[in-house]
């Protein structure tokens, strides 16, 4: 009997284990082939008992202990369609379930509706920005000197008196990445955001493309010579030229879902030439001008991959190596002749490390560091002494020597962002430093100047270079050095540096902040934040931003998007005063170097020959010695802005901004120890009173202002699938007392008339850019910027107060029959004004305005099978977290990272800012495995003259005329700018593969 119960008992067993012993795995992913994080996986049995499990961090879910049978399944996820599997037989042997999820049909509606039509109250939508990504790249350089000169170009003039500021994936400094390599540019987007220190209109950031899950990659190569260029305007002959530019990148799985790399490489070899043009001296001592191209090969190497690693279920890091190597012949062009040229290399290597890490699901930290290390050196020979005739020609010695400069920068940055119901709080802090070791001989082999000169015998002046052709004939005639000053001759002055080549300097700065964007309700958002920076070698503690901002939908509704939005904002933004005006004063303290300036004539008389150290010595010539002022100041600039965005009807959105921005504790440099007003008399050197001995004392101050009015008007949109453009006018209005730390008063001891134009007043700029898709398959990427022209300053070329600098500037003429007058387009001016005499403003001259047109036109050939799309590691690094802050859905900014960071992909509709520019083409790249890419690059393809500022020096024969072009890109850099290059219109063959 007992044997009989215990075998029905284990039977009874085996049977219950059995019907427990049901197991279901599986793994949910998107359509992409991404995993889904959190989703909510539901297992109901045949009685209507329910199991629940939740996805995790690989996707992944699983039951056990299940009665074997059927089961329904269901899967639910934020921003996708249910998912109901029904008959699921479950067993001890069930296979993994896989689902894959569809993104809802509901969910897309609202985002292309809110994104393509609408306009929001988000601080980082504001309609204004500029967004490029997908085919909007497309219309952007590869060459990377152009690249940065087009970015420049684009962010406009709404920077401020100091220019636009470059992020590259959060962190400051560091190389442009390859075009290839760039997922996305923001331009001018959230204007009053704390965690910046500088203004967002004019910020320019860059995020780089991550690993994917699936293996891809390109190369390609591009291509130009002398035979697909227009000449330079300033060359004589069309010289060879060869450009040649090979790059590639790769990505894909180390780990499957765990780990993903992303490399590219490129290397660009330029055999440029720059163009001399200038005003000298044959053989007969003629003035005749003289031009030449001269070759100035450069050399261009860079290296960079990225790892995207999945830590664990809530943690991801982003590794990035830069590595930069380039070398270059350079000094020479313009006015300075061949022997002036010398080589230059430059090596740079960066780390990137981002760590982000969701704290719970509302909190997310970003921990990021950087180190740069960076050294350049120059090569040229110092022993010949230079000759400078004042914008005429440069020749001699280029006075560089061994010089070399190694820096080591490190930054770390820690940011922390909360959704805390209505509000989207983020706080943190940035620490930087930098360690420069700096090795200069420069000047140590000596410099004379030539400059225009006035006396008895020349009563309305001579020109530099007429100055230098006395000088010249009076020495092949052996006249005696003051038969030739009496002539006019003569040199004006005789610089040389000597003492120690060396110089250190360290600096550290600290920023931290705290915002808060609040959804007051749905169509209005208030927007709070301070930030407080500070740095070491000055004494400026109070420095504290605030900013706040407000943007308001008035015609919101529940069941209507707004399609207006104003908004309005106020914040400061405080600059950093530069290493190197530290570094300069360290230098240049009348111990470590001695910078001797001679105008005494005793001593000049000796040209040709270098007067020695115990000449100079014993003549007491004074050192010129810098510094920075006690009270100095970090510059702060107050900006105000409102704007009123509306969308239009056909997906076309367009904004009106209004911007205004006072600068305070502008930087100059000041000659504080010049002659008092009054007691120098020009043709007497050595005479004059000053307060504090014989030595030249400048000093850096911040005692300059800068103000600006600007209103810029965009409009922009997809016309249909095949086109999209985005445009923008900007009018504006600068003016200053200084144009940095570079700029000297021409009357140290009243800033009164220094008041005028800043240097960077672009008066009217209009942008446009945009896509085509041509039938045939063929791409049109156009991009045009017009602007006008920006001032330069008028100065006389000769030194009336006796500070030992050129940049005294001419009276009005009111009686042209006075000596000295001088009739030019730009007025007429009185080059020896009387006491009394109203002396003309600061940048009074007016340059010539440039047009910028380029155009990629480019045809993709398929082949293979079709491409499966890939999601590029969503929820992995900063791409997540970034997208997820910044995209529709998921939290007030979308969520943050993983599985929460899929929303409508932010403003512009997934494309460019202002209308969802290339957000629907998908990119250039075909849909086949294997795509073959062949375009044509056009740059200053109207072949239209982009001029340089005209001379300002009234005493050189080139007054009012450019001496060089400004290039495809008219001053913002690139190739052909600067008297380098001779082409005007370049046009770029180029052919991409990838796969």
């Amino acid at each position: 009997m007992k044997r009989s119960l215990i075998v029905l008992l284990l039977c009874a067993t085996a049977v219950l284990a059995q019907r427990a012993s049901g197991i279901l795995k599986g793994q949910i992913s998107d359509e992409f082939g991404g995993v889904i994080v959190g989703a909510t996986v539901t297992a109901i049995d045949a009685g209507g008992a329910t199991k629940t499990a939740t996805t995790n961090g690989e996707g992944a879910f699983g039951f056990t202990g299940l009665a074997p049978g059927k089961y329904t399944v269901r899967v639910a996820a934020q921003g996708f369609a249910n998912y109901q599997g029904t008959d699921v037989d479950i067993s001890a042997s069930t296979k993994p379930l896989s689902v894959v999820l569809k993104v809802t049909i509901e969910q897309q509606k609202v985002t292309v509706s809110a994104d393509s039509t609408g306009v929001n109250t988000d601080p980082e939508n504001n309609v204004g920005a500029i967004v490029l990504k997908g085919t909007d790249l497309e219309s952007l350089p590869d060459d990377p000197d152009d690249l940065a000169a087009a970015l420049q170009a684009l962010a406009g003039p709404a920077a401020g008196p100091n220019g636009g500021q470059i992020y590259i994936d959060g962190f400051s400094g560091g190389r442009l990445p390859p075009l290839a390599s760039i997922r996305e540019i923001r331009i001018n987007a959230n204007p009053f955001s704390a965690e910046y220190d500088r203004p967002g209109l004019g910020r320019i950031e860059i995020f780089t493309k991550p690993g994917t899950d699936r293996f891809r990659g390109q190369v390609s190569f591009n291509f130009n010579n002398q035979a697909l260029n227009s000449r330079n305007p300033f060359a004589v002959t069309r010289a060879p030229y060869m450009s040649r530019q090979f790059s590639g990148n790769m990505s894909g799985p180390i780990t499957r879902k765990k780990a993903s790399f992303f490399i590219d490489l490129e290397k660009r070899d330029v055999n440029d030439d720059a163009v001399i043009n200038a005003i000298v001296l044959d053989s007969n001592f003629n003035i005749v001008p003289f031009a030449a191209t001269v070759a100035t090969p450069t050399r261009r190497t860079t290296f960079s991959p990225r790892l995207d690693y999945q830590i664990n279920f809530k943690n991801t890091l982003v590794a990035r190596y830069e590595y930069e190597h380039s070398t270059a012949i350079t000094g020479v062009g313009g006015y300075s002749l061949a022997s002036r040229k010398y080589r230059n290399f430059s090596t740079q290597q960066t780390i990137r490390l981002t760590e982000t890490a969701i704290i719970n699901k509302k909190t997310v930290n970003e921990t990021r560091f950087q180190f740069n290390h960076q050294t350049n050196g120059d090569t040229a020979d110092n022993s010949i002494p230079t000759t400078n005739v004042q914008e005429a020609f440069t020749g001699g010695g280029s006075q560089i020597g061994l010089a070399s400069n190694k820096q080591n920068r490190f930054e770390v940055t820690n940011i922390t962002s909360l959704a805390l119901g209505n509000h989207s709080v983020k706080f943190g802090a940035r620490a930087r430093t930098v360690n420069v070791s700096n090795i200069s001989p420069q000047n140590f082999g000596g410099t004379w100047t030539f400059s225009g000169t006035r006396n008895l015998a020349n009563p309305n002046g001579l020109t530099s270079i007429q100055a230098y052709q006395i000088t010249q004939q009076g020495l092949q005639q052996s006249l005696s050095a003051a038969q030739i000053r009496a002539a006019g001759g003569g040199a004006t002055q005789f610089s040389i540096s000597v003492g120690t080549p060396l110089a250190d300097v360290k600096q550290f700065d600290f920023g931290g902040f705290a915002q808060d964007d609040w959804k007051f309700r749905p169509n209005l958002t208030i927007s709070a934040g301070l930030r407080y920076e500070n740095q070491s070698n000055i004494s400026s503690n109070l420095n504290l931003a605030p900013r706040v901002g407000i943007a308001w939908a008035p015609d919101w509704s529940q069941k209507h998007p707004s399609s207006t939005t104003i908004r309005a904002g106020f914040g400061v933004f405080y600059d950093r005063i530069s290493e190197n005006l530290t570094l300069n004063a360290i230098r240049n303290n009348g111990v470590n170097q001695q910078q001797y300036v001679v105008t005494n004539p005793a001593v000049l008389n000796s040209y040709p020959i270098v007067p020695s150290l115990a000449v100079l010595q014993a003549f007491k010539t004074p050192i010129s010695i810098y510094s920075l002022a006690n009270d100095i100041q970090a510059p702060y600039s107050m900006q105000s802005i409102v704007s009123v965005e509306h969308a239009l009807p056909h997906n076309f959105r367009t904004s009106v901004t209004f911007s205004r921005t006072r600068t305070v504790h502008m930087l100059r440099a000041r000659a504080v120890n010049a002659p008092l007003p009054g007691t120098f008399i020009p043709n007497l050197p050595g005479s004059g009173t000053r307060p504090l001995g014989v030595n030249n004392f400048f000093e850096y101050d911040s005692s300059g202002v800068f103000n600006q009015n600007l209103l810029i008007v965009t409009f922009g949109g997809a016309l249909n699938r095949k086109i999209n453009f985005n445009a923008n006018y900007a009018f504006g209005k600068a003016m200053s007392d200084t144009d940095g730390s570079g700029t000297f008063a021409a009357n140290p001891y009243d800033f009164a008339d220094e008041y005028g134009r800043a240097s960077t007043d672009v008066r009217h700029r209009f942008t446009l850019y945009g896509a085509l898709r041509a039938p045939w398959g063929i791409s049109f990427s156009p991009l045009l910027v017009i602007s006008s022209g920006t001032p330069f300053n008028i100065t006389i070329g000769r030194d009336l107060n006796g500070d030992i600098l050129f940049t005294d500037r001419p009276a009005f003429a009111t009686d042209l029959t006075r000596p000295g007058v001088v009739v030019t387009k730009f007025g007429a001016f009185d080059t020896n004004p009387v006491p009394g005499a109203v002396i003309i403003p600061r940048n009074y001259g007016q340059g010539p305005g440039s047009i910028i047109s380029n155009l990629r036109v480019s045809k993709t050939f398929g082949f293979g099978s079709e491409r499966k799309a890939t999601s590029q590691n969503r929820g992995q690094g900063d791409q997540g977290n970034r997208d997820g802050q910044r995209g529709g859905g998921g939290g007030p900014r979308g969520g943050f990272g993983g599985a929460m960071a899929r929303g409508g992909g932010g403003a512009g509709g997934g494309g460019g800012r202002g209308g969802g520019g290339g957000g629907g083409f998908g990119g250039a790249e075909g849909n086949k495995r294997y795509n073959l890419t062949v375009g044509i690059n056009f740059q200053n393809i109207l072949n239209h003259v982009n001029y340089r500022s005209p001379v300002g020096n009234l005493s050189s024969p080139s007054f009012g005329i450019p001496n060089s072009s400004a290039g495809g890109f008219a001053g913002f850099g690139g190739r052909g700018g600067g008297g380098s290059a001779p082409f005007n219109r370049l046009i770029e063959a180029q052919i991409r593969f990838s796969f």
